[in-house]
């Protein structure tokens, strides 16, 4: 594997604990602990972060089954959830809540779509029809972002607010483990993607280091490729 040449050290632990807790766990299948930690200096915020197992061939696969409706709804120029994760196929919807046009879209791999400009109280929808991260931003106002991760399977975990990942109750098998982390490179995420054989026991991954972005240097274009108007004049 070709390791990213952005600074990067991966640290996978790969360490089982006593066989007590282990037993603990192995009627209720695996379970995976994994934390993700900044490799570059300062303070950061917790980060936005999502960890997900992909069956290898061999190891049965989980439906995912829909539980929406989902919605990222619009208020006060912030998208609420920041994060969703949904299975693929999935429709969410867009309300409008703030008094003002919003114009949602997303140039990304996940699902590319402009929903142009549309009005308080109203509320557009789109399918997520393929597997994949969607960055998605207003075209009004560039301070709005949110993230949609559309995935085949059930086996994925939302990181805490200690940038720890808990997922339980895996089958037994080999997985390919594919992370997304806000501000991180593709091709950083893509070196942290490794197979890893799960026995019905914990598997404990230890730390991942992966240079975390801070908040204020995340940035954006507008849909058209160019930098924000920034007018105050701008009657949004």
């Amino acid at each position: 594997m070709t390791r990213p040449t952005l600074a990067l050290s991966l640290l996978f632990l790969c360490a089982f604990p006593a066989s007590a807790a282990a037993q603990t766990h192995a009627n209720s299948g695996a379970e995976l602990r994994l934390r993700v930690i900044s490799s570059l200096p300062g303070k950061h915020r917790a980060v936005p972060a999502v960890v997900w197992l992909e069956p290898r061939p061999g190891t049965p696969a989980l439906p995912f089954v829909p539980d929406g409706p989902y919605r990222l709804l619009q208020k006060n120029r912030t998208f609420t959830p920041h994060l969703q994760v949904i299975p693929v196929g999935s429709v969410v919807r867009f309300p409008n809540d703030d008094p003002f046009f919003h114009n949602v879209f997303s140039l990304f791999e996940g699902k590319r779509f402009d929903l142009g400009l549309y009005e308080a109280g109203s509320s557009k929808s789109v399918t997520f029809s393929r597997e994949g991260v969607s960055y998605i931003f207003c075209n009004i106002h560039p301070e709005m972002s949110a993230v949609v991760v559309a995935l085949s399977t059930p086996l994925y975990a939302v990181a805490d607010a200690g940038d720890s990942f808990d997922l339980r109750n895996i089958p037994p098998g080999d997985y390919r483990l594919h992370m997304w982390i806000e501000g991180v490179p593709q091709s950083v995420l893509a070196g942290l993607s490794r197979t890893v054989h799960f026995p019905p026991s914990v598997v404990n991954l230890g730390e991942v280091r992966a240079p975390i972005a801070r908040p204020r240097t995340l940035t954006h274009a507008n849909k058209f490729g160019k930098a924000y108007d920034t007018d105050p004049q701008t009657p949004y």
